[in-house]
């Protein structure tokens, strides 16, 4: 199933909304959506969801063979998957463009700036290693994907816990949680992806960008910066080339963020532990009792208009939403619009009548005006008809009064 296109007109609504600093969910361009990360029962499982963007990340873990170049050091596997659940354009179990991209700089963000300590992963030299592979299933695709599987990666790792290992004549005995903790990850930095979009030619970044934003955009800027404020990963796509005081500042705006998110995570696994620690229920239950997983559960509207003005004649009406209104506000409104309707329609019947007075004696005065005018002209111009009347007029108009009589 192809991915329906945007027509101009909604591409020219969102440029044009942008260039006045306004999104289509109420947030300004330099802001970012609500991140809420739930963890599940199993060691290495968690919910990210930004927004309305929903990731499932699954951390799993096995022995094997290390690599022949790198013997002291165990694997480390990210595999991101886009089904039909994401999106209805996506197709299973085949890779498309960004699904590639977002397996590449997840890798590079992650595997290449070492923030996992793989050595400790070595079991025995050349012989036996931790192989770790991070699955992450996308549930929900309403923009900024790869902000999403990061933080969900990222989750993942710090909250996994492999199994205690002994070794006995060469043997490999993996032990279960009941008879020795399983260990935690080890990790000596903790990076997050943060990306933009640009719009006016590369003159405005917008920050997390949604899925109708990135469709009309004209590049993308992807940071790949850890809680140190260093630099892990850049990539740059797109048309518009962005200028270099464009990047320095959206590099300092994503360092903060990136620093703002690897404390709320901290917090979140401080918060799951505490709860495992007092024997609480802990899992996904609890989310589909506070209604977090299903798609389209945020608490404001996708839609949202701050200010919207009726232009009718010279006055302008500020119309803003109201939340919550009581009854009886609403009663009071209701009498007091009967009340002006009725005042209004009754100064509306005083006012026609005093038109209709007005039209009146006007109308009067014009005939009276008239006839006065034309007796003038009677008197100074007598007719001719009454200077030449025949003898015998006056004789007729008695015969014929006569007859009408019989």
């Amino acid at each position: 199933m192809k991915e329906t296109p945007l027509s101009t007109c909604e591409k020219n609504f969102i440029i044009q909304a942008i260039k006045q600093n306004q999104r289509l969910d109420g947030r300004k361009n330099d802001e970012f959506r609500s991140i809420k990360i739930n963890y599940g029962a199993e060691w290495g499982s968690v919910l990210v969801a930004l927004g309305e963007t929903k990731v499932l990340a699954q951390v799993s873990s096995e022995l094997g063979e290390p690599k022949a170049t790198r013997p002291n050091e165990g694997i480390f596997h990210i595999n991101v998957e886009l089904g039909p659940m994401a999106a209805p354009h996506f197709e299973a179990g085949r890779n498309c463009e960004l699904t590639v991209q977002l397996n590449r700089t997840l890798e590079r963000t992650f595997k290449d700036s070492k923030c996992l300590d793989l050595e400790s992963l070595c079991i025995t030299a050349e012989e036996r290693v931790w192989i770790l592979r991070v699955d992450l299933n996308v549930l929900n695709h309403e923009g900024n994907l790869i902000d999403c599987c990061s933080i969900a990666t990222l989750c993942a790792l710090m909250h996994f816990r492999r199994p205690e290992v002994s070794i006995v004549e060469d043997d490999v005995i993996i032990h279960t949680a009941a008879e020795k903790e399983p260990q935690p990850m080890v990790m000596h930095h903790y990076p997050v992806c943060v990306s933009y979009c640009t719009f006016d030619e590369g003159a405005i970044a917008v920050a997390d960008p949604t899925v109708i934003e990135e469709r009309t955009s004209e590049s993308q800027m992807i940071f790949g910066i850890n809680s140190f404020r260093k630099l892990c990963c850049l990539n740059l796509g797109g048309s518009s080339l962005t200028s270099s005081a464009l990047l320095l500042q959206c590099s300092k705006r994503a360092a903060k963020h990136a620093k703002y998110v690897v404390e709320l995570v901290k917090k979140t696994l401080e918060t799951d532990i505490a709860a495992r620690e007092s024997r609480t229920n802990v899992g996904f239950t609890e989310c589909l009792k506070q209604n977090a997983i299903t798609s389209l559960a945020e608490d404001r509207l996708v839609l949202k208009l701050r200010h919207f003005t009726f232009e009718d004649g010279d006055t302008n009406i500020i119309v803003e939403g109201k939340h919550e209104e009581t009854e009886l506000e609403n009663e009071q409104m209701d009498s007091d619009d009967t009340n002006a309707d009725q005042t209004t329609a009754t100064d509306k019947w005083s006012v026609e009548e005093k038109n209709d007075c007005s039209m009146d004696t006007e109308e009067v005065t014009s005939i009276q005006n008239d006839c006065t005018n034309k007796n003038e002209t009677v008197g100074k111009t007598p007719s001719k008809a009454q200077n030449k009347i025949p003898r015998g007029s006056s004789q007729s108009d008695s015969e014929e009064e006569e007859k009408i009589t019989l």
